[in-house]
């Protein structure tokens, strides 16, 4: 298998066996260069080089990767500090009334459910949470929590603990069928998996920074679908609000007719540079070319596990298979393996009562042999 980058754009890499990107990715340099150099220049000039017109501007580079990546229009792309920020945003414009109810599952990360249940608190909205069984989620159970007084499904893009893959397009008819939105919170597949916006139907989608798109933390990015950009009201405005950011009354505030109408305030905007190169640079290899590579380094790892007799909890279906890797090993502490792989610079998580393994494209097949080797070292440590 050969490399598609180069050790030196991830200087991490060479340290240890990192195989948690599914927790925090390691930085692209480039990444780190763009961010740092305009913390540099903010240091050294102050507004003499980042004046208005600087800022007004600063998240343009973005709004056009960020749009290539998901196959969208620059003018569908928001910019915020978090994930959660723009989702927590989106439900409160959303804010489905009493009759309503908002579709998820119960092993979705709780930041993507969690504003949808601060609303409900509000305005009196059911939540539904389709049920897992043994981590999975079947699509069809998910699809029988919608009716017709659904207003939002909302569910992460890959299952975080167990890397399960949803057909998004799918849901997305099964949501439109009823009226409802189809949110998707792609921090675990974006930069790792394809993503298409124009051919899933997705209304909108946000992603976080510093997991598999490679970039610093302090950033993230929302796609709002056209149909919706003119008629939500955000929940979250400030002084960027106003489609004329530096005319600055206060008695009034007049939204973009863009998705940059959920761009509200000032921000550690070099983050945002950060982004932008490290999309760029993971556009540049492709991501089909990722997806598919990685999914042969989980290919390596799945093998591996299953001749330690460990239990693979991951989809094993091709069309639900992400490079997220989660296993059980019978009597095992999944925390106590973490560490002790830790400890021998083998990076991953506990997550859950599994442990997940997460390779991206920065790692080799010998990052895997590595970490089954650690395996094979604490079952003997721990049978002695």
């Amino acid at each position: 298998m050969e490399p598609i980058v180069d050790a030196g754009d991830f200087p991490a890499s060479r340290k240890s066996a990192y195989l948690n990107t599914a927790s925090v990715c390691l930085m692209y340099r480039g990444a780190e260069a763009s961010t740092t150099d305009w913390f540099k220049d903010l240091t050294e000039n102050g507004t003499l080089t980042f004046d208005e017109a600087a800022e007004e501007s600063v998240f343009e580079g973005l709004h056009v990767a960020a749009a290539r990546l998901f196959n969208a229009r620059p003018d569908d792309i928001s910019v915020g500090s978090s994930a959660t920020e723009l989702l927590a945003s989106l439900a409160w414009a959303v804010a489905p009334g009493p009759e309503a109810n908002v579709v998820g599952t119960e092993i979705t990360f709780p930041s993507t459910i969690y504003p949808w249940a601060r609303v409900a608190r509000s305005t009196g909205f059911e939540v539904r949470l389709a049920e897992a069984r043994n981590g999975y989620v079947s699509p069809d159970d998910l699809i029988r929590l919608i009716d017709s007084n659904t207003a939002v499904v909302c569910i992460s893009d890959v299952e975080y603990s167990t890397g399960q893959l949803y057909d998004v397009a799918k849901l997305a008819e099964a949501a439109h069928k009823h009226g409802a939105l189809l949110v998707v919170d792609a921090s675990q597949s974006a930069g790792a998996v394809p993503i298409d916006v124009a051919a899933s139907g997705v209304d909108a989608l946000v992603a976080a920074s510093y997991k598999w798109l490679c970039g610093p933390f302090g950033v993230a990015v929302l796609y709002l679908a056209p149909h919706l950009q003119g008629k939500l009201d955000p929940g979250l405005v400030g002084f960027r609000s106003h489609r004329e950011m530096w005319n600055l009354k206060a008695d009034r505030v007049e939204y973009a007719e863009t998705a940059r109408r959920f761009e509200f305030s000032t921000m550690a905007y070099g983050c945002a540079l950060g982004l932008t190169a490290a999309i760029e640079y993971l556009l540049g290899i492709g991501i089909d070319r990722i997806f598919e590579r990685n999914k042969r380094l989980a290919d390596l790892l799945i093998e591996g596990l299953r001749e330690r007799n460990a239990e693979v909890v991951s989809p094993q279906d091709e069309k639900e298979r992400t490079s997220i890797v989660a296993a059980r090993f019978p009597g095992a502490d999944p925390k106590e393996i973490a560490r002790h792989l830790s400890s021998r610079q083998v990076v991953v998580s506990a997550r859950r009562d599994v442990l997940r393994f997460s390779p991206h494209l920065y790692n080799e097949p010998d990052d895997i042999e590595r970490a089954l080797d650690e395996i094979d070292r604490f079952v003997r440590s721990e049978a002695d």
